[in-house]
């Protein structure tokens, strides 16, 4: 498919179009956010990537470190940047979401300036596509085990300050937790992929408390609010 010739959507995005992009399947619009870090040695590299059809991967939209913005595919169309996975029990997750990537190999902090470019950008597509702060969501979350972006050192809080993404809950949470419990909270919570029960458990933790090791605790109940734990 040619490259899509209009504009960009956000305002003081910079348009350069990918020819990986088609059409959102089922009439589905966008619901969800999905962010990524792009693990490349800087976004020129990325760029490239992502509009190489050959790569057959896009999004809509890159961040670099400095807070330049990109647009690469239409809102309106469908991006090839989510792959197999699941979210709240739904598949086709491309035709489901806008996809965001930043410049990060996933193991130092985002920047200053990349933050803020991510913060205009989404309260433009949460407003345009009335997208709640539940439907943000990681990579991690709708592919437990295959993939890990954004990382362990993108800060989640900071948006959930804002009403840009949900915070982690506030619960009660069971006095034997057990892996089989968990993942009944974790599904309801919207982690429904089908995953090992330790890429769960990683997923929740990337996603709320991604300074956690070790084994399953009563804390990591409690990340999922009390809503979740509910029959």
């Amino acid at each position: 498919m040619a490259a899509d010739p209009r504009g960009p959507d956000q305002p003081g995005a910079l348009w350069h179009p990918s020819p990986n992009f088609g059409p959102r399947r089922d009439g589905l619009k966008p619901s969800l956010i999905v962010l990524h870090y792009t693990a490349m040695k800087g976004s020129q590299a990325a760029l490239e990537r992502l509009c190489d059809p050959a790569a057959e991967v896009s999004a809509h939209y890159l961040i670099g470190t400095d807070g330049t913005l990109w647009q690469m595919v239409a809102e309106e169309h469908r991006a090839w940047h989510a792959g197999a996975g699941e979210w709240r029990g739904q598949a086709d997750i491309n035709s489901r979401s806008i996809g965001i990537e930043l410049d990060n190999l996933g193991s130092h902090p985002f920047s200053a300036p990349q933050m803020a470019a991510l913060e205009e950008l989404m309260r433009g597509v949460m407003q345009r596509w009335r997208i709640p702060a539940a439907g943000v969501i990681g990579h991690s979350c709708m592919a437990p085990g295959r993939k890990s972006d954004p990382g362990p050192r993108f800060d989640w809080n900071r948006l959930a300050r804002q009403g840009l993404a949900a915070a982690a809950g506030k619960g009660q949470v069971p006095q034997d937790p057990s892996f089989a419990e968990f993942r009944k909270a974790a599904a309801a919570a919207g982690f429904t992929a089908q995953a090992e029960d330790e890429a769960l458990l990683a997923a929740v933790r990337l996603r709320f408390r991604p300074w956690a090791r070790g084994p399953l605790t009563l804390a990591d109940f409690a990340l999922l609010g009390a809503d979740a734990l509910e029959p």
